[in-house]
């Protein structure tokens, strides 16, 4: 564990949100995995996934220094209400706009869905990321290609896209900012936006 990482919390227990955890947990990077049912709900899950990541309540994860929300879209208001102002802290969209079994496009009048989401977490930095890949890219050796994969982000505030910056070195892909919520959080949104399923590798 590095000290100066800063803790780690993850909303939602699906299937980009347990993809993530098994991506820290590769890197022993401990963090709190949650959802609505509770954490004995999850004991079995993160005793798959690894030493690191704990099952917790969604106001413990919620707590973090770095949070990430990856939750159905239409369950996003439930799983957000009621929450503390996150006061500056850093909440990572990995939501995208579908949902099954039809994945019909939601109507967003015209907004990113990161522009959306930030209004469910007030006093939240919301940096775009680790919603472009299909979950097992997420956690599978990201140097397995040759190169390193790449992970897209975006957002509004430069500190916190340091911040995930980092992060996403540290799990040992490349970050490439693509700019604000409003240009770089349209190109990485699924459907929609172009980057979304492409698997690139950055060599050099």
């Amino acid at each position: 564990m590095n000290p100066s990482l800063p803790s780690i919390g993850i909303i939602g227990a699906g299937h980009i949100g347990a993809a993530f955890a098994r991506a820290l947990a590769r890197c022993n990077i401990p963090a709190i995995l949650s959802n609505s049912r509770g954490p004995e709900s999850l004991q079995v899950l993160v005793q798959s996934i690894g030493p690191g990541i704990r099952a917790g309540t969604r106001e413990e994860a919620a707590a973090q220094a770095i949070v990430l929300v990856a939750v159905n879209w239409s369950k996003l208001p439930g799983a957000l209400a009621g929450l503390p102002d996150f006061e500056g802290r850093i909440v990572i969209d990995a939501n995208n706009p579908i949902e099954a079994p039809l994945f019909k496009p939601i109507d967003l009048h015209g907004r990113t869905s990161s522009q959306s989401f930030a209004d469910l977490v007030p006093g939240a930095h919301v940096v775009k990321a680790f919603n472009h890949l299909r979950p097992q890219l997420l956690f599978a050796d990201p140097a397995e290609r040759g190169g390193r994969r790449v992970l897209f982000f975006a957002g509004d505030h430069h500190p916190a896209k340091a911040q995930v910056s980092a992060l996403i070195d540290q799990l040992g892909f490349a970050g490439i900012d693509l700019g604000t919520l409003a240009v770089g959080g349209r190109m990485t949104q699924f459907p929609g936006g172009p980057l979304p399923s492409l698997e690139l590798v950055q060599f050099g």
